[in-house]
C-alpha cells in the first residue's frame, strides 16, 4: 500500500498539469522532492517522478496535438527532466527529517535550480527558438525575461509541496502502516 499511495500521489499531481494554470505553476519539482524524500529505494525515487512526467507530457501531447509531441524531445524539455532528477536527489536529504522548514527550504532550492537550469538551456538554444530574442541577446537578458515566470515556479512548487508533504502527513495519521520501513 505504501508504494501505491506514494506513486499515486505523484501521478495525480503530475496529471494536474492538464488543468488550466498560470505559466510554470506546476508540481514538477515538488513531486520530485516528495519522491526523493519518501521512496526508500533511490532508483524508484528517481523513476517514479520521471515516469509521471512522461505520462503527463504524453497526455498533454494528446490534448494539444503534434506541436506538443515535438516539445517532448526538445532541449528545454530534456532540461526539465534533468531538473526532476535533481529534485529527487535533493529530496534524499529530507529522508526521515521532513519538517515544514526543511520542506520549505528544499522547495525554494528546487525552484531556483529549475529556474537556473531551464533558462540556461533556453539561452543556449535561443537561436533555434522563435520568440526568444531576449535570450539571443545574452544570458542576463534571458534570465531577466524569465523573472515573471519564476514567481509562478516558486508559488507552484510551494503549493504542491504543501499538498504532497502535508497530504502524506495527514494520511500517516489515519493509516500509520504507510510509514512502514519496507521498500516503497
Amino acid at each position: 500500500p505504501r508504494f501505491l499511495t506514494l506513486a499515486g500521489m505523484v501521478l495525480l499531481v503530475a496529471l494536474s498539469r492538464l488543468l488550466p494554470h498560470p505559466p510554470n505553476f506546476t508540481p514538477v519539482e515538488s513531486m520530485a522532492l516528495f519522491a526523493g524524500a519518501y521512496f526508500l529505494d533511490r532508483r524508484i525515487a528517481l523513476r517514479v517522478p520521471l515516469a509521471a512526467m512522461l505520462i503527463s507530457d504524453l497526455a498533454l501531447a494528446l490534448l494539444h496535438g503534434g506541436l506538443y509531441f515535438e516539445h517532448i524531445a526538445s532541449p528545454s524539455s530534456l532540461a526539465v527532466y534533468a531538473c526532476v532528477a535533481l529534485g529527487a536527489a535533493l529530496g534524499f536529504a529530507l529522508r526521515g527529517r521532513t519538517s515544514g522548514v526543511r520542506v520549505l527550504a528544499s522547495s525554494l532550492a528546487a525552484a531556483v535550480i529549475f529556474f537556473a537550469v531551464t533558462n540556461f538551456v533556453v539561452w543556449l538554444t535561443a537561436n533555434a527558438l522563435p520568440g526568444h530574442s531576449a535570450c539571443a541577446a545574452g544570458l542576463v537578458p534571458c534570465y531577466v525575461a524569465a523573472i515573471p515566470f519564476f514567481k509562478w515556479t516558486v508559488l507552484g512548487t510551494l503549493f504542491y509541496s504543501a499538498v504532497l508533504f502535508g497530504g502524506y502527513a495527514l494520511l500517516l495519521r489515519r493509516w500509520p502502516t504507510l510509514e512502514s520501513r519496507q521498500l516503497a
